[in-house]
C-alpha cells in the first residue's frame, strides 16, 4: 500500500512539474506553480527557509522521499530504468563518498562565486527544466498544432497553433547531452546520477541516515536470497551483511515488494542484527514469472502525460501584415536587459539556476537562454519577436528562486531595466526618406518623440532616457531591417521611476 501511494504521488508530481514547464497558455502556473517553489535548490536560493525546513524534517522522518516523490529528475530516472527488461540486474556497490562530497563542495563554491549557471549543470530541477523545455516542448507544441489543424478543419477553436522553435542551440545541446547521460546511467544503473552526482541527493542522503522510518531487514526472517539487492535501483542493499546504506536509499520500497519472505518492513525499528546464513531453496524463488507491474506503471505515466496535451493555447499575436518580412538580427548590446524584478544583473546571475521556467512562460517570447559565457543558459531579454508589456508580470510570478521578485502591474510599469538608444544610420526616415514614427507611436511610457533635424526632410526619433523603462516596444516595432534603428541597452542596476 505504501509503495502504491508513493507511485501515485510521484506520478502526480512528475506530471504536474512537466506540464508546468510545457504549458504555453499561462494558466497552469496559477495552480501548479508551487511545485517549482518546493524544489530543494530553488527554495534555498529564494531563501525560503520554511520549505527547506519542511523538506529536511520530511527526510528525517521518512527518508529520501523527496528524491522518489517530489524531484522530477529522480522520477524520470525511475521511468527510464523501468524500460530495461532485464531482471535482477542490480547489485550492491560501495558508496563513492569522495565523488559525492567533492561535487557538492564544487557546487557550493560555484554558487558562492556567483556562477550559478555553471552550477546548474548538475542541479536536478534545473536539469529537468532544460530537458522539458528544450526536448519535450517541441513535441508538445507539435501535437498541439496537429490538434489545432484538425479542430480548424471542423470549424472548432478548441486549440490554437503555437510557434515551435529551438530557443537557443547551445542550451538545446546541453539539455540533449544531459538527457543522454542520465538515460544511459538510469537504464544501466538506476539511481547512479542521484547517488553520485546530484548535490541534493548528497545533502538529503546525509540527513536520511538518521531518519525515523526506514526499510529494515529482519534477520530472523531473511533467507539471504538476494532479491532485494538485485532489484534495488539505488544499489544500496548489502545482502551479504543484511545492511542498507540509508544515505543512498530513496525509499522506493521496491525491496519490500520483491522480498518473498516478508523480511523487510518500512518501520522505526533499527537494530543491528546478522542475517541468517541458511537459504532454503523454497524461499529463493524468483519473481521473474510475475507480471511486470513497474513497466505498466511507467507506461501509464507516459500515457497520462500524452493525454494532458489537450490544453487551450493563448491567442497568438502578430504584426497583422501579409508581407514576408526579413528577420531581425540581435543588436550588439553592452548589457543585456534582465527582467523587471531581478533588481540587478549581478543578483539575477547569482540566483538564477537556468531552469527555463520563465522562458517557457513568457507570452511575448522576449526571454530566451543566453549564449554568453558569463550568463550561459540564464534568460536574457531580446525584442525581435515581441516586447515586454508593462502589464505582464508572468516571469516574476513563476520564478521559483527569487531571481525575479514578484511584482504587481503597477510596480512593473515603473521599473527601468534599460533605456532605448537610436542608431540614426539605420532609421528609415533617413535611408528611405519617409515618415515613420513607429517607435514614438508604440512607446507605452511616452519616452520617444519625433523632432525636426537639420538636413532631414522628416521628423526623427529622440529618446528621453530618464522616462524610458526599456520595455523594447520601440525596438520590436521598428521597421528597419536587419538591425533596428532603435534598441534597448540594459542597466546593470534597475531603478524605479
Amino acid at each position: 500500500m505504501l509503495r502504491t501511494i508513493r507511485i501515485i504521488l510521484a506520478a502526480l508530481f512528475f506530471l504536474g512539474t512537466t506540464l508546468l514547464l510545457l504549458d504555453f497558455t499561462g494558466v497552469l502556473h496559477l495552480y501548479l506553480g508551487w511545485m517549482a517553489k518546493i524544489q530543494f535548490i530553488p527554495a534555498i536560493l529564494a531563501l525560503n527557509f520554511g520549505v527547506v525546513a519542511v523538506l529536511v524534517v520530511l527526510t528525517l522522518l521518512l527518508g529520501r522521499v523527496y528524491c522518489s516523490v517530489i524531484c522530477p529528475l529522480g522520477i524520470l530516472q525511475d521511468i527510464i530504468s523501468h524500460f530495461n527488461r532485464k531482471k535482477n540486474r542490480f547489485k550492491y556497490t560501495k558508496a563513492h563518498n569522495w565523488l559525492r562530497y567533492s561535487l557538492l563542495v564544487v557546487f557550493i563554491v560555484l554558487l558562492m562565486l556567483g556562477l550559478s549557471s555553471i552550477a546548474s549543470l548538475i542541479a536536478p530541477y534545473s536539469s529537468f527544466g532544460r530537458i522539458a523545455t528544450n526536448l519535450l516542448a517541441p513535441v508538445y507544441g507539435g501535437v498541439n498544432n496537429l490538434l489545432a489543424m484538425v479542430a480548424e478543419h471542423y470549424d472548432s477553436y478548441a486549440f490554437y497553433k503555437t510557434d515551435v522553435y529551438i530557443k537557443s542551440l547551445p542550451t538545446f545541446i546541453v539539455a540533449a547531452v544531459t538527457f543522454v547521460v542520465i538515460f544511459v546511467l538510469a537504464f544501466k544503473g538506476g539511481r547512479t546520477w542521484c547517488n553520485n552526482v546530484c548535490p541534493v541527493g548528497t545533502v538529503l542522503g546525509f540527513f536520511s541516515r538518521f531518519s525515523l522510518l526506514k526499510p529494515v531487514i529482519d534477520a530472523e526472517k531473511c533467507v539471504k536470497c538476494g532479491l532485494c539487492g538485485k532489484n534495488c535501483r539505488a544499489n544500496c542493499i548489502n545482502t551479504t551483511e543484511g545492511e542498507i546504506d540509508y544515505s543512498r536509499c530513496v525509499v522506493c520500497l521496491d525491496c519490500i515488494k520483491n522480498c518473498n519472505s516478508g523480511a523487510i518492513k518500512y518501520t522505526a525499528r533499527c537494530r543491528k542484527t546478522k542475517v541468517a546464513a541458511s537459504c532454503p531453496a523454497s524461499a529463493c524463488t524468483s519473481a521473474d514469472g510475475s507480471a511486470d507491474k513497474g513497466r505498466r506503471e511507467a507506461l501509464s505515466i507516459i500515457g497520462l502525460a500524452a493525454a494532458t496535451a489537450a490544453l487551450n493555447a493563448q491567442e497568438q499575436h502578430g504584426d497583422g501584415s501579409l508581407a514576408v518580412l526579413q528577420d531581425k538580427q540581435i543588436p550588439q548590446r553592452g548589457v543585456s536587459p534582465k527582467p523587471a524584478g531581478s533588481g540587478s544583473v549581478k543578483h539575477f546571475s547569482d540566483v538564477c539556476t537556468a531552469c527555463q521556467l520563465c522562458v517557457s512562460k513568457c507570452p511575448e517570447k522576449v526571454l530566451r537562454p543566453s549564449t554568453g559565457l558569463d550568463s550561459f543558459m540564464q534568460p536574457e531579454m531580446s525584442f525581435e519577436a515581441g516586447y515586454c508589456r508593462p502589464e505582464c508580470t508572468r516571469c516574476s510570478e513563476v520564478c521559483p528562486t527569487g531571481a525575479i521578485s514578484k511584482l504587481s502591474r503597477v510596480e512593473k510599469s515603473s521599473v527601468q531595466i534599460g533605456h532605448a538608444v537610436v542608431i540614426p544610420a539605420n532609421c528609415v526616415v533617413r535611408t528611405d526618406d519617409v515618415d515613420c514614427g513607429n517607435c514614438a507611436r508604440h512607446c507605452p511610457a511616452g519616452a520617444i518623440r519625433m523632432v525636426k533635424e537639420a538636413g532631414v526632410n522628416h521628423k526623427v526619433p529622440a529618446v528621453n532616457a530618464e522616462r524610458c523603462i526599456g520595455c523594447g516596444s520601440c525596438e520590436y516595432h521598428c521597421p528597419a531591417r536587419p538591425v533596428s534603428a532603435i534598441y534597448v541597452e540594459g542597466h546593470l542596476v534597475h531603478r524605479t521611476l
